[in-house]
């Protein structure tokens, strides 16, 4: 066999090689996208809503929460909590949402490493509260901070200057002495916030106004201390809330848990043609997590 012929033939496996290993490639695509089809289209499974860091408003979230009402393969719900709190209506807004929830399936929270404040808000909307032993929960009050720049000011000899309706108008100002007047207003409006809260933790809780104003003073507490003023139910992660899940409400174990995405591709098939297709015929990209505000309790 002379060289050209050699060559022929080594060309043609070559080929042969390349469209055995794309035919190999185009059927694992297919059984994926298969496999993403049938878990999207309705295996029974645990929804785990994980709430972490700050918390803010998200509409994306809240509609997220909100569609697990009506979707029947959507056994129960499992609330991981992770947060020291953030905004009164960002939780708010989780609150009322896990509640409606709630109506028509069974919600548990576990308590991680810290659900304090606002991020206790969210663990009371659930039928059952789980938290570590050591875990740090509580924290139930309203709190406001500001500055006052007025001596500094004066120091380097500015004189503020402003022109407004009303004295309470833009108050309190870092730029102005605040007021006894400026004051009452703060309280009052802490005062109501504080109301809400605290009304709804011992409607949730079932607390006389004694065990109430023990668990409602602003203290932070450990997941044992918790335990013996019922703020929680029971200790433990979240095998303690399957487990919970299973004796009251016959789920089994066995019962897959599938994560709650919002904000990004939350469609399994589309997560699923993103990693296998993307990882084919596209290079992997370098990207930076944006610049976040942590709120201290």
């Amino acid at each position: 066999m002379d060289a050209d012929a050699i060559l022929d033939r080594r060309r043609l496996k070559r080929r042969l090689m390349f469209w055995r290993l794309t035919a190999a490639l185009a059927v694992m695509m297919l059984i994926a996208v298969g496999v993403a089809q049938y878990y999207d289209r309705g295996e029974s499974h645990i929804a785990r809503l994980s709430i972490n860091g700050f918390i803010s408003e998200d509409p994306e979230r809240g509609e997220a929460i909100e569609k697990l009402m009506d979707e029947d393969e959507v056994r129960a719900v499992i609330v991981r909590i992770n947060s020291p709190g953030g905004t009164t209506t960002g939780s708010e807004q989780i609150y009322h949402a896990l509640r409606r929830v709630a109506a028509k399936k069974p919600v548990v929270a576990v308590i991680g490493t810290i659900g304090t404040s606002g991020g206790y808000i969210v663990a009371i909307a659930a039928d059952h509260i789980i938290a570590m032993e050591t875990s740090l929960t509580g924290s139930i009050g309203v709190l406001f901070q500001t500055a006052e720049f007025t001596g500094l000011l004066g120091k380097l000899g500015i004189k503020p200057f402003s022109l407004k309706s009303s004295p309470l108008k833009g108050q309190p100002s870092p730029l102005e002495t605040v007021s006894k007047e400026v004051r009452q207003a703060l309280q009052v409006l802490l005062e109501d916030s504080y109301d809400w809260f605290a009304e709804l933790v011992q409607e949730r809780r079932k607390f006389n106004q004694l065990e109430l104003q023990e668990a409602a003073d602003g203290r932070v507490f450990s997941g044992r201390q918790a335990m013996k003023l019922r703020l929680i139910d029971a200790l433990g992660g979240e095998r303690a809330a399957r487990l919970w899940l299973q004796d009251k409400h016959g789920i089994s174990m066995k019962v897959p848990v599938t994560e709650v995405r919002w904000g990004e591709k939350s469609s399994l098939l589309a997560r699923t043609l993103d990693t296998v297709g993307g990882k084919l015929f596209k290079n992997e990209r370098l990207t930076l997590d944006g610049l976040l505000s942590v709120w201290q309790p």
